[in-house]
């Protein structure tokens, strides 16, 4: 994989903490488990640590588009 002109390994990216839908949840930064969930991040309802949301698959209004042909008007 490649990214731009820097190579890019899943593997050398290092862990990252996500949010897990249907799962038990603690926080990295105090440990609780009360969460506000938003469509993109969930929050620590203690520390307002905020974490992305792991789905698995990708969701949302703007995720296909259509192409629509440029048409210039008439001057």
């Amino acid at each position: 994989m490649q990214l731009g002109n820097l190579p890019v390994s899943p593997a050398d990216a290092g862990y990252r903490i996500a949010y897990h839908l249907n799962e038990a949840n603690h926080c990295p930064g105090c440990g609780r488990s009360h969460w506000l969930v938003g469509r993109l991040t969930a929050e620590c309802a203690y520390c307002a640590t905020a974490l992305p949301i792991r789905t698995g698959q990708m969701s949302g209004t703007g995720l296909f588009r259509t192409r629509v042909p440029f048409v210039p008007l008439a001057a």
